[in-house]
């Protein structure tokens, strides 16, 4: 039979042996103690929270006739009608920025042709007074959003112009 060790008078020196059971005793390790809480499958009983993401990271799609000026668009969409683009944050690569954006009067539709005619000629300008640098910029070309007979109806009177960058840049044209 072994003597208790006695009790430590230096706690910077390791005690030597078992530890002392005063008077608790220990419970079996191999039987299962239920737990005192809920047990849950995550920390707490709430969904999980969403992964961490870029808080500037938002993407949408938005209708051709909704963009504004400033908006950034991830990727100039091809074809002759086009519903919905993608704007991003303007701190993210993407392709155009909308720079102006054109009132065409309120009255009967005057056709696609006309309205081409009349303000694709004007956007060039708008480029200089939205961002001098950037209508100095030979890497930059111009596109435009106009109204379609359908979007008419819907109300759209106005002309979106857009400054297209190839590559994909980050940051606006403004800065």
């Amino acid at each position: 039979m072994s003597t208790p060790n006695p009790p430590r008078d230096d706690p910077g020196q390791p005690q030597q042996g078992p530890p002392q059971s005063q008077g608790y005793s220990y419970p079996n390790l191999a039987t299962p103690v239920p737990p005192a809480y809920p047990v849950y499958p995550h920390p707490y009983p709430y969904p999980a929270p969403p992964p961490k993401t870029n808080w500037w990271a938002v993407v949408s799609f938005v209708g051709a006739d909704e963009v504004e000026v400033g908006d950034c668009i991830a990727e100039i969409p091809q074809g002759a009608r086009v519903e919905t683009v993608e704007t991003v944050d303007c701190r993210q690569p993407h392709a155009g920025e909308v720079y102006a954006q054109l009132a065409v009067p309120d009255a009967d539709f005057p056709g696609e042709d006309a309205i081409v005619e009349k303000y694709a000629s004007r956007c060039e300008p708008e480029l200089a007074s939205y961002s001098p640098a950037a209508a100095q910029d030979m890497s930059i070309s111009l596109v435009y959003l106009h109204p379609t007979e359908e979007t008419w109806e819907r109300g759209d009177r106005a002309v979106h112009c857009i400054a297209v960058t190839l590559p994909p840049r980050s940051g606006s044209i403004k800065d």
